[in-house]
């Protein structure tokens, strides 16, 4: 029985540093770019948008699907970078170990 309130005791610390490590990266963001940086995106650790930038000499009324286009692909890319912010961060903190719902 001992074993088994150790177990539990170090489970509930995880727990904990876990808590934290997600209230921290909710505070980092990650930055992504498409069209040579013409549009810019920002996503943190929660895996929200956090910021859109659009230069205005990518924006043509004549050609709104490429700005849509790049746009997507811009906010796609900072989600995968603020994803793989979080799952490293926590493989750190759990030794690799995978846990259901947080990678």
């Amino acid at each position: 029985m001992k074993h088994m309130g150790n177990m539990m005791k170090q489970a509930q610390q995880l727990q904990a540093r876990m808590l934290k490590m997600q209230e921290e990266l909710a505070g980092r963001t990650v930055e992504a770019t498409a069209g040579g940086g013409m549009i810019r995106v920002a996503a943190n650790g929660r895996q929200q948008i956090t910021s859109v930038r659009i230069e205005k000499e990518v924006v043509n009324p004549e050609d709104t699907e490429m700005l849509q286009d790049l746009i997507l692909a811009a906010v796609n890319e900072a989600l995968a970078k603020s994803q793989e912010m979080v799952s490293s961060e926590m493989g750190k903190l759990t030794g690799g170990l995978k846990i259901p719902g947080l990678s």
